[in-house]
């Protein structure tokens, strides 16, 4: 197993170094993300994730373009699943966190971006998508929680947002799609 899920659109981010020695994955954090701001439906996240957004094309783009991040993956807004980081390995979406008094979540984290924003409900399709992602690394690691870019990084971070439906009913009880 190599980490990398199976049919699944793949990209993969250079963002990327090795977890700790006999680390294991046991949280996945959800974020949000859009690019521009509350803007969807282009590749610039992708672009971000590959080191390759323009600072130009926009004038956000001057504050982000430098980053060097990643996420293992990223739901569109129309489902569709991309996967930039294999799970083996650890991607760099949490920055300066902790959780239940252990720092540093991208050793044993798994990131999930979900495109969307702060101001604007999620589609019902995203939610779908990440259940069924959610349950599929759950059957292949020891999962003790799923948590929100703002539990783990308080007051730093606030996604995956107010809009962000924890109880959708796509969320719970989904079945294996993606095998590892």
């Amino acid at each position: 197993m190599d980490g990398w899920m199976n049919a699944v659109r793949r990209i993969e981010s250079s963002n990327v170094d090795d977890r700790p020695e006999g680390e294991e994955i046991s949280l996945v954090v959800v974020h949000s993300i859009s690019l521009p701001p509350s803007q969807f439906g282009s590749d610039d996240i992708t672009r971000l994730f590959t080191n390759t957004l323009d600072p130009d094309a926009h004038p956000y783009f001057s504050k982000v373009s430098t980053l060097r991040v990643s996420a293992h993956f990223l739901i569109r807004r129309d489902g569709e699943l991309i996967q930039f980081v294999s799970c083996k390995r650890r991607a760099w979406h949490a920055g300066a966190s902790s959780w239940k008094g252990r720092e540093r979540c991208n050793d044993f984290s798994i990131g999930i971006e979900v495109e969307g924003c702060d101001e604007l409900p999620f589609e019902n399709v995203q939610y779908i998508r990440l259940g069924k992602l959610i349950e599929s690394l759950r059957a292949c690691y020891p999962i003790d929680a799923v948590v929100g870019h703002s539990d783990i990084s308080p007051g730093r971070k606030t996604d995956p947002g107010p809009c962000f439906d924890w109880q959708h009913p796509a969320l719970h009880g989904t079945s294996l799609v993606y095998p590892c």
